[in-house]
């Protein structure tokens, strides 16, 4: 059996026979959904700080390619998400997707930032990487790569699987993480089969709707289809419904502008991936979805 001490994040397994008490530290990561909007970067600012001490969480990566009004990313709101106002780190590595060129300074400053990454398939001619190395955590190296979907999707790619194929070829990591920026439901899940046991973790993000799939494949990789958003609760996937609507129903050309009104104090959408410090193995992986 094996029990849990909240207070260290420290996991013990107890056999039956002598001499079998193995202790071990659990690593937990946060992975967050596209947060969206004003109402996003406050949803993280508020709630994110809290989350963080009651988890005892290790390391947090989210997908920011709709912070700045629904579509990229400021130098401003990037700096809002990656410190606290105590100049703590808040998020520690940033991911995005086919929206991340959305703000025309981001092409500038997202080479002189080391933690915040644009798909790393996308025209390789674009500014930026695509994968990144953290600074050790607990004494383990940890590599986060951001990738995009080919079906349906507006930024031209290449093969994804040729992209990570080659990143997990340098074996030069203990946990590798992946961050899959995809519309189709079956893209994603068939990536994260082909490299089941080869890499830590892959989400899906994009659709901003959180899916009920999160499980350990059977090779050991953790996976969901699709974290969902961290922004607007009661708009169409962030959006104001109401030119959603019209143009659904009328046919007529309408704005996409994020939803804010002052009864809607947001949601946060996510996962906590849980590793044991040994052999680097998920232990867990728990689905973290919130309305205020």
């Amino acid at each position: 059996r094996n029990t849990t001490n909240p207070e260290n994040n420290t996991l013990k397994y107890f056999g039956i026979g002598a001499l079998t008490l193995i202790t071990f530290d659990i690593m937990k990561i946060l992975a967050i959904g596209d947060i969206f909007g004003k109402t996003g970067r406050e949803v993280i600012k508020k709630y994110l700080p809290q989350l963080k001490r009651e988890e005892k969480i290790d390391l947090v990566i989210a997908n920011v390619e709709n912070t700045t009004h629904g579509k990229g990313i400021s130098r401003k709101h990037y700096e809002e998400l990656k410190f606290t106002k105590e100049k703590k780190i808040l998020i520690d590595v940033m991911t995005s997707g086919n929206h991340i060129f959305a703000c025309e300074e981001t092409q500038k400053f997202v080479n002189e930032v080391p933690n915040l990454l644009r798909p790393l398939n996308s025209n390789p001619y674009h500014p930026g990487k695509g994968t990144v190395m953290v600074p050790l955590v607990k004494g383990k190296k940890i590599r986060i790569t951001n990738l995009i979907g080919t079906t349906f999707m507006s930024m031209a790619a290449e093969n994804p699987y040729f992209a990570l194929k080659k990143i997990i070829d340098l074996q030069d990591c203990d946990i590798h993480l992946v961050d899959f920026h995809a519309e189709a439901t079956a893209e994603k899940i068939a990536l994260a089969l082909r490299y089941d046991g080869q890499i830590s973790a892959l989400w899906g993000t994009h659709t901003h709707v959180q899916t009920a799939d999160e499980r350990i494949l059977l090779k050991g990789t953790a996976f969901i289809t699709d974290l969902g958003m961290t922004g607007p609760a009661w708009g169409v996937i962030g959006a104001d419904p109401k030119g959603i609507i019209k143009r659904a129903e009328r046919g007529l050309p309408a704005k996409m502008i994020p939803h804010e009104d002052e009864k809607d104090k947001g949601q946060f959408n996510g996962v906590i991936i849980e590793f044991d410090d040994i052999n680097n193995r998920v232990i867990s992986i728990k689905r973290i979805r919130k309305i205020f």
